[in-house]
């Protein structure tokens, strides 16, 4: 977790909550960096008494140019956790009704299909070197095969250390995850020998603490330089993308995994009672409703099995109205 230094009137509120929110099992780093902003906006303004009032909160949470839905939403939510905190400390706080909340578009999941899957790692396989990141024809194909065969978030995949992918049994330990959650996740036999011959390769002299995933030169593979090359590896297999915010993500592998998991064992004449605790297990989600929500699209994607799907699930579908979050 980041550290921030707050020095306006209410930086005791916003260290207070964020204490709060991280005891309860959040990591609250993105609310925390924005409360840094607020903290800042609250000094500027030359804000002397330990208040949120209307008119401040009101021009904080006013629509910023170019600023997207979700990004500001992020922002009224934060300082809406802090007003109801500072509520509670009985100070004076304004806080924002619910209903003047941005209305978010809801993201649909986009489900790769086999051959779409077939072309994109046909893609991924033929990246090529780079003197800038020398590793990186060998890092891709095993990254996105991870993110697929083991339904990882990016994450996840991204802070693993050597110590964690055991070469010997071909099991990831993920660890502090969302909701600081620790799992063991096993990989098949394929992906133990790709991981075998990666480690090989690129860290035959590496210490355990090492990241596995390696970018630049003593520097650590990052989020955007995955998804820089995800877009890529999209428009050379000929899968379309609907900009910004519209996908195909690089989190839809871990979608897509997930509902050919379930896909798969519905085929198989599988127990959904007995496998989708299992699968929630599996993918470390915090409740049931996570993992349910791709029985809906299932439901959704594969309508000949829909039929069988009802009998033991039917009544899960009408409850689940909300698509994963974002880093679930």
């Amino acid at each position: 977790m980041t550290s921030y230094v707050y020095s306006s009137v209410l930086r005791d509120y916003i260290e207070g909550v964020i204490r709060q929110k991280r005891s309860l099992g959040f990591s609250y780093d993105t609310e925390a960096r924005i409360l840094l902003k607020f903290d800042r906006c609250c000094t500027a303004e030359g804000c002397t008494q330990p208040r949120l009032d209307r008119t401040l909160v009101e021009a904080w949470n006013a629509k910023r140019p170019n600023e997207s839905p979700a990004t500001r939403m992020g922002r009224i939510s934060a300082l809406r956790q802090l007003a109801l905190y500072m509520v509670q400390m009985d100070l004076p706080a304004y806080v924002t009704p619910t209903r003047h909340h941005p209305k978010v578009p809801r993201y649909v999941p986009y489900i790769f299909s086999a051959t779409e899957l077939g072309a994109l790692f046909a893609q991924i396989d033929s990246c090529t070197y780079c003197c800038e990141v020398p590793y990186r024809q060998r890092v891709m194909p095993l990254l996105f095969r991870l993110l697929y065969g083991c339904g990882l978030r990016l994450s996840e995949a991204l802070c693993l250390h050597l110590a964690d992918v055991d070469l010997e049994t071909g099991v990831l330990t993920i660890r502090d995850a969302k909701f600081h959650k620790d799992r063991l996740v096993p990989m098949t036999e394929e992906l133990l020998e790709r991981c075998l011959d990666y480690a090989q390769l690129v860290h035959r002299n590496s210490e355990p603490e090492a990241l596995f995933f390696v970018g630049r030169p003593g520097h650590p593979l990052s989020g955007g330089n995955v998804y820089k090359n995800f877009r890529r590896f999209l428009w050379q297999a000929g899968i379309s993308h609907g900009g910004w915010g519209k996908g195909p993500r690089v989190h839809d592998f871990r979608h897509t995994f997930a509902v050919h998991c379930l896909a798969r064992w519905v085929r198989e004449g599988k127990d959904l009672a007995v496998y989708l605790p299992i699968l929630k297990t599996y993918l470390g989600h915090y409740s049931f409703r996570d993992t349910a929500y791709y029985l809906r699209l299932i439901a959704e994607l594969y309508p000949d099995i829909t039929a069988r799907m009802e009998q033991s699930f039917g009544h899960v579908f009408p409850e689940v109205e909300v698509a994963p979050n974002e880093a679930d």
